[in-house]
């Protein structure tokens, strides 16, 4: 029994297309989407979804958002999702050393809060990168 699985970010509709198995990183930790799965609601931490499909596995690196399970299937709706492949180890290395420089030269409040954030979720996924190409 396939799972309809539906990956849309403020860009594109990312996947759309029937799957065995979804991997979620989920906020409250990772989990797996089966067809039948109960229905929930869950919030997303950045980190590599993975999807497994007959003609293999794909990861994608997701910078949170939302996932929903129904009776229809799982519909992600990510912040940011691109292809593992597709991401360029440089430029997140040379993104996150932009944002240290502004949030050194940054005084304490809300907009610091949201650099600092954004920080972590690049820190999060650059270790969740170098955990993939070691696989």
């Amino acid at each position: 029994m396939a799972l309809h699985f539906e990956l849309v970010s403020p860009e594109k509709l990312v996947f759309s297309g029937e799957v065995e198995q979804v991997d979620v990183p989920g906020a409250e930790g990772d989990f797996g989407v089966l067809a039948g799965h109960a229905p929930m609601v869950a919030t997303l931490r950045p980190g590599i979804l993975t999807v497994k499909a007959a003609g293999g596995e794909q990861k994608i690196v997701v910078l949170g958002g939302f996932a929903e399970v129904s009776s229809e299937g799982l519909t992600v709706l990510a912040d940011l999702a691109e292809s593992v492949d597709a991401i360029d180890r440089a430029v997140i290395a040379q993104r996150m050393s932009e944002l240290e420089k502004r949030i050194a030269a940054m005084q304490a409040g809300s907009e610091l809060d949201k650099l600092i954030t954004r920080l972590d979720h690049y820190k999060t996924v650059d270790r969740h990168l170098t955990g993939t190409a070691m696989h």
